[in-house]
């Protein structure tokens, strides 16, 4: 890597992101004060949010949508100078909260308690967003020591892997498609991930004969069908794959091993009309998320085998890809270490992410990508928080991670 930014300056950079605690924080709260919870997916609150807090700081950001309750953010930062192009990417939607009288703190406003800042999607992925954003201004400031250009995109649609944030931005814009990206999806408890788990959605039908409950027989209402099929797609949980080549050197870290087990979760069932009758038609729908080594086509074929006997049966494929990673030798791995140790959290600590994230989306068209963010467990809950100091460190980590990528200006 090149030798900027010099020891000092890297020191000099990040005083200037503690010094800006108070605004981040002062982010924070508006971010989770503009409610984005998907479904119904309305990002137009927050968005305005983080364009605000761009423009504010000499940016000129833009709305951008195919659908309008829908929109992301772009913000592009260009040295002038020939060099990398680096994408830094969040998502602005976040999961439901659930049940809203288990929590401890209020849901739609910022609670700082124990250096924690606790709200919804504070640890999925709001805090992330705010943490970019400052990079993003920090990097603006130092525009003139870096060359290449920077695109700063933050997105709706995440949480339900949908169309219209990230796939509309790398549809209608194909230099999207850079030379890396930093996504703020961490994979929780302060690891690094090199990549995630792929994802396979299935809809899994039944069918039965029509009749008065009195006269079912055992097994053959399309309810009792499914719910067979289902208890054996269930028992595929835990199927191991296998680290690819280029990550075999990384075997025993905890988060890579952990990101090896298949996950077959059946998040929805429908069956039948009325209690005294049997049940002729039936559905349900599965999330496999797949670890390396399980393609899509093993996983729905050992789908299909494990219920082909049932009659009536059918497997269809709803969306799906497979696992994806970055090798840890390449430059944007190289360009994060270094940040890593400037930051004083020593050497990162590798993972592949359980949930998928649309930095997935890039590694598909070939882009380098990793994933870290300031979310302290593995995904968003009851008391969803992050802690404030993971928060501020964030803000250094992208921006010299970033520096380091696209290296210094030509002096």
């Amino acid at each position: 890597m090149t030798g900027f930014p010099s020891p000092d300056e890297a020191a000099a950079l990040r005083v200037r992101a503690q010094r800006r605690r108070a605004e981040l924080v002062d982010l924070c709260a508006d971010l989770v004060a503009a409610p984005s919870v998907n479904p119904p997916g309305d990002t137009r609150a927050v968005a305005g949010v983080v364009a605000g807090a761009l423009r504010a700081a000499g940016l000129t950001p833009r709305l951008e949508r195919c659908v309008d309750a829908m929109p992301s953010v772009l913000a592009e930062l260009d040295s002038g100078r020939p060099g990398r192009h680096l994408v830094l990417n969040v998502h602005l939607d976040t999961m439901p909260p659930g049940d809203e009288s288990a929590w401890s703190v209020p849901v739609w406003e910022l609670t700082r308690r124990d250096g924690r800042l606790y709200g919804l999607g504070m640890g999925n992925m709001k805090g992330a967003v705010a943490a970019m954003v400052h990079a993003v201004r920090l990097l603006a400031e130092e525009r003139a020591r870096w060359s290449g250009r920077v695109t700063f995109t933050a997105v709706s649609d995440e949480v339900v892997f949908g169309d219209n944030g990230a796939a509309f931005l790398l549809r209608t814009h194909p230099e999207l498609v850079a030379d890396g990206l930093l996504c703020g999806e961490g994979p929780g408890f302060r690891r690094l991930a090199l990549g995630e788990k792929g994802v396979l959605w299935l809809a899994v039908t039944a069918t039965g004969e029509a009749g008065h409950s009195s006269a079912v027989r055992a097994g053959a209402s399309a309810s009792a069908r499914l719910a067979e099929a289902v208890r054996r797609i269930d028992a595929l949980t835990g199927s191991v794959g296998r680290l690819p080549a280029e990550l075999a050197g990384l075997a025993g870290t905890d988060g890579l091993d952990s990101g090896l087990e298949l996950s077959a979760n059946v998040g929805t069932m429908t069956a039948g009309t009325f209690v005294g009758q049997i049940a002729t038609t039936a559905r349900a729908e599965v999330d496999l998320r797949l670890p390396p080594g399980i393609g899509l086509a093993e996983a729905e074929e050992a789908v299909r085998r494990a219920v082909a006997d049932i009659p009536t049966v059918e497997v269809r494929r709803l969306k799906g890809w497979d696992a994806n990673w970055t090798g840890p030798d390449t430059d944007l791995v190289r360009a994060w270490r270094a940040a890593s140790h400037e930051v004083g959290a020593g050497a990162p600590r590798y993972a592949i992410r359980l949930p998928a994230s649309d930095a997935s989306r890039w590694r598909r068209e070939g882009v380098p990508a990793l994933c870290y963010g300031p979310q302290p467990t593995l995904s968003a809950g009851i008391d969803d928080h992050a802690e404030e100091d993971e928060v501020v460190r964030c803000v250094s980590l992208y921006a010299l991670a970033a520096l380091r990528f696209l290296g210094g200006a030509a002096r």
